[in-house]
Parts: structure tokens; sequence; C-alpha cells
């Protein structure tokens, strides 16, 4: 359910890492080795959303955040790739688990893994995206593995705080905040701390990338939820207001909800809307003044992201993280 989108068809951020291409071009080749099974139909369905492309940029942050501790822009170790590996597996099993609760039917341009085999096969699916990331996380050390774990039961625990809110137009700012904590900001923190661990950085710098992670994945949650109120169909890939038709109450709406135009916006929601009924809402959203204050809110958690950053040494991989930052509030439009 509002689950985070990628953004693939803009160019990932940490490509100025020289050697990042190169190296989730190994992450792709690991992705493909670990779904590999005996059973051809179960090989092609954990394997569909891998072949359909994105952008990486979880393991990607893995990458840059073992980088930060050195000035060798070279290739990223093996256990640095396999660690961006598992985490992109954990990302992948979720977007199979979403796309059945949202019944979607498409994902990255494809169609998605329950269109075209069936919801079972695509919650197993998911299920075996996920055992092959705590497999892989299980040979990088045993903390990685604790990591990796209590990240699956984070993403759980806001995906169902996020449920439990569907319609709910009482929703409290807290709440929203608490569900992308989960949903979104873990996954994201998890990538910088395994990256720092895998390459042995000082625990200090560990933390402080661990911190990044988690801002950053809270200002890439609530720009997401921006531009699916602001942005147009062709600008997104997939129904712009999606989240208010299924009735994902996000920041602009619950600071809507909020203010002087509570009245107007209170009785347009409550239920499923088509896309015939939800423009009416996004509008009213637009114009009165709550895109700009979660722009200001976003600000503020990449303000706090580049915080954590400033006392890591300036390496290609601190810069790379710094300049993914800068990107993503680069992405809103100008109009939000």
């Amino acid at each position: 359910m509002s689950h985070v989108a990628d953004r693939s068809g803009t160019q990932n951020p940490l490509l100025q890492l020289t050697a990042m291409t190169a190296d989730l071009a190994r992450v792709d080749d690991e992705l493909l080795k670990a779904v590999e099974t005996d059973d051809d139909l179960l090989t092609e369905i954990a394997g569909h959303l891998i072949k359909a492309g994105g952008k990486r940029l979880r393991p990607g942050f893995a990458i840059a955040a073992a980088a930060t501790g050195t000035g060798d822009a070279g290739p990223a170790a093996h256990e640095v790739v396999l660690g961006g590996v598992s985490v992109e597996l954990v990302h992948l099993g979720s977007l199979y688990h979403d796309d059945v609760m949202d019944e979607a039917k498409t994902r990255r341009t494809v169609d998605s893994v329950n269109a075209r085999w069936g919801n079972l096969k695509a919650i197993l699916g998911g299920d075996f995206l996920l055992a092959k990331a705590s497999e892989i996380a299980a040979g990088l050390g045993t903390e990685v593995a604790g990591l990796l774990a209590a990240t699956i039961a984070k993403l759980c625990e806001g995906q169902v705080r996020e449920l439990r809110n569907i319609y709910n137009t009482a929703r409290t700012e807290e709440s929203y905040l608490d569900a992308i904590t989960g949903k979104t900001a873990a996954l994201f923190a998890a990538a910088t701390r395994i990256g720092g661990l895998v390459a042995g950085l000082p625990r200090v710098d560990i933390d402080r990338l661990t911190t990044f992670g988690t801002e950053y994945g809270m200002a890439f949650q609530i720009v997401d939820d921006i531009l699916d109120v602001v942005s147009s169909e062709e600008e997104l890939g997939k129904p712009s207001g999606n989240d208010l038709m299924q009735g994902v109450y996000t920041l602009p709406v619950i600071r809507t909800l909020s203010g002087p135009d509570r009245d107007r916006l209170l009785p347009l929601l409550g239920r499923p809307l088509d896309k015939t009924q939800v423009e009416g809402p996004r509008r009213l959203i637009i114009d009165n003044g709550s895109i700009a204050g979660s722009v200001v809110t976003a600000h503020g958690y990449i303000d706090r992201a580049l915080e954590a950053l400033a006392p890591l040494p300036e390496t290609p991989g601190t810069a790379a993280l710094r300049g993914a930052a800068h990107h993503l509030l680069a992405s809103l439009p100008a109009t939000a």
C-alpha cells in the first residue's frame, strides 16, 4: 500500500561514485544468481522484477556507505555487493507482497507478479526473496543477519500501521510518521548500516550512516507522497492520486484535514475513489498550502541526514550520499 516508487525514469544520483555503475551491474548479476533454483517456474517468478530493472538505490546506498571510509573510488568488495543484494531482495520481496495487497496490475512498466501468476504464487515468490535475503545476510555475519531480520519485522510493522488507517480521515501525523519509519526508512537505514558493517568502519561512523539512512528514508517517502498528489500520471508512470483512491492518507492530506479546508475535503474522503472522483480532492490539497508545508518537512529530514554525514571523511562515498540527498529534493516539481 502506498509503497514508495523508485522513480526509475530519473538518473541514479549515486552514479557520481566512479565505480558505481559497474558495482550495480555486479549487484544485478548476484541478484539473478540468488534466485536460481531447480524449479524453472520459481526462478522465473523470483527473477521477474529483477529483470524489469530499477535504480537499485538501496544497494547503491550500501556500496556508497562502505566507500565513505576510503578515498579509493575503485570497485566495492564482494561482501559489500552481497550486503547490497540482501537489502534489495528484501525490497523486492516487499513489492511482491504490496502488489498482492493493492491488487496492482503493473510494476516497473511490466505485469506485476500477481497479475501474471496469481496471488498465491506472488506471495510465495515474495517469501522466497525474503528467505534468500536472510541466507545471504547470514553469510555476512551474525550482526548483519540480525539487523536484516529486524528490518523485515519493521517493514511488516510499518505496513500494518498503514493498513489500520486505510480510509481513516482522523489519521494523525504521528501515526503517519510511525508507519513510514518502518515501511520505508528502516530499509534505507539497514542499507547504509550494512555497508558500514561489512566494510569494517568505526562504530561511530556506522551509527552516523544509519542516522543518514533513516532521515533520508523519511524524506524519500514524504517526497513520494507529495509527488503522488501534485504530479501527472505521465510524470509518475502510474495513476496520480493513487493514495487518495486507495484511502492512504499521507502528510499533505492529514495537514489539509487539520486546516481551514477540512470541511471541504472531509466529505470527499473516507471511501474508495475512482479516477473521476480524485481530481477534486487533489486540487483542494494542492491549493491550500499543505504541499508547501510538507516540502518544508522533507527538507528538515534531509538537513538532519546531511548533519549526520558532516563528521565523516570527505571521500567519494560521502559525496555520493550527499548528492543523493540533494537530488531527492530536486526531484520535486517547482509547483511543490
